[in-house]
């Protein structure tokens, strides 16, 4: 899930700013799409994302206060 990570923090998905998983699937390759939602819900249970319900469905984002840790995870 390193594209997710990589897309959104290029991206400023962080905090506030939020997208959809129908969005962060488009970003992957038709074979890894089957995975986004696994992978989410690990990141999501680990704290590196943030589930933001919405009245038009589920919204993510990267979590302000893990920036850091992201950050060392992709390499930057």
């Amino acid at each position: 899930m390193v594209g997710f990570r990589i897309s959104s923090y290029y991206h400023a998905h962080i905090g506030a700013r939020h997208t959809s998983i129908e969005a962060l699937k488009k970003s992957f390759a038709s074979h890894d799409k089957g995975n986004v939602e696994k992978s989410i819900k690990r990141l999501v249970k680990n704290n590196l994302v943030l589930h933001h319900p919405t009245s038009y469905g589920k919204q993510y984002s990267l979590n302000p206060t893990k920036i850091k840790n992201i950050k060392k995870m992709i390499g930057l």
